[in-house]
């Protein structure tokens, strides 16, 4: 079954209406109104579409938000991808939970299907208000699974990697730059270890038959007063993805090892990992539908955020990664059609 033609014009709609991070409340509004039909439930820039029912409950989530605008025109269709901000991350996808949700036979079909529209996902962390629709909305933590809808590539990607920032401190001691015997230089200090960073290579570890890929890489460096002072300190920006097979305990346990030769390492932001949940019968049947091979989801994503409360998920969604916040983001529109049609058969059958 080929995706209604009205579909492109509810992604064309989505994309010309703004949502930068922290911007959502247009965008929310205007779901709200279009799904007015149906139960709903706003928490703070976020919408919740759908309610508890006797069928086992799937949740559709999606966030509204976009990255800031590079300058990007107007919607516009060329060579058969829809060309905008948001187009892939992750507008199509929203475009797709809407038309489910506005689908009779999916509504009447055996899942009892619920929609999360939230704000917040391309900024920090903790602003992430899907962490505040799952605490606001205490009977999502009973759902039977949830399809995450962010571009996937065509595959069902399974599990996320965690995520931790910590700080790496190097300390030395300030002197004038003509006389720096009489002081240590914390940023040549940590060159070695730099440079142990630099040639770092991914760890690959299997998860249920899944390859995932632990990386740490140094990402910010700040140091030094001025010009002519040896600086005293040094301090680095350090992330590590790690995988579903490790506690949090047991990554930064790695991160610790890593960086052994700083003085100092101050753990940031945790970000847990996504469990892997490929064996869940709705997952196998959409899996099924979609023909999708599988594959692990290689960075962080809201999966996590449903593993935390008991509750399997998957990254499912239209678009290619490489295609997010790039200034010519695009989708595929044939990739639009078939993930709405493999996700409306899998919730009908």
């Amino acid at each position: 079954m080929q995706a209604p033609t009205d579909i492109v014009e509810t992604l064309t709609w989505l994309v010309d209406i703004p949502s930068e991070t922290g911007n959502e409340d247009e965008i929310c509004s205007a779901v709200a109104a279009r799904l007015d039909g149906l139960p709903t439930k706003r928490v703070k820039e976020s919408l919740v579409v759908g309610q508890p029912g006797d069928r086992p409950l799937i949740v559709l989530a999606g966030h509204l938000d976009t990255v800031p605008r590079q300058g990007q025109d107007a919607a516009s269709i060329l060579d058969g991808r829809l060309w905008g901000l948001g187009a892939a991350d992750m507008k199509a996808g929203v475009a797709a939970m809407i038309h489910l949700l506005e689908d009779p036979e999916v509504m009447e079909g055996p899942y009892n299907v619920v929609g999360v529209f939230y704000a917040g996902e391309e900024g920090p962390f903790d602003g992430n208000q899907l962490a505040d629709v799952l605490e606001g909305v205490p009977f999502l933590s009973e759902a039977s699974c949830a399809v995450v809808l962010e571009p996937s590539d065509g595959e069902l990607q399974h599990g996320c990697n965690g995520a931790i920032n910590a700080t790496a401190t190097f300390r030395g001691s300030s002197s004038h730059s003509a006389r720096p015997w009489w002081g240590e230089n914390a940023i040549s200090k940590a060159g070695e270890w730099l440079a142990k960073m630099h040639r770092l290579e991914p760890i690959d570890y299997e998860v249920d038959g899944l390859v995932f890929r632990q990386v740490a890489t140094v990402t910010t460096a700040e140091g030094g007063v001025a010009r002519n002072v040896i600086p005293g300190e040094f301090r680095c920006n350090v992330n590590l993805r790690y995988t579903p097979d490790k506690t949090v305990a047991e990554a930064i346990g790695d991160l610790e090892g890593l960086c052994e030769e700083a003085d100092l390492l101050e753990v940031e932001d945790v970000a847990p990992a996504g469990s892997v949940d490929a064996n869940h019968p709705f997952l196998v049947s959409l899996a099924e539908e979609s023909g999708a091979p599988r594959a692990a989801k290689q960075g962080w994503t809201d999966v996590a955020r449903f593993s935390e409360i008991g509750v399997p998920a998957v990254n499912y969604g239209p678009g290619e990664t490489s295609r997010a916040h790039q200034v010519d983001e695009s989708v595929p529109l044939d990739q639009l059609s078939t993930v709405w049609d493999s996700l409306r058969s899998a919730l009908t059958s």
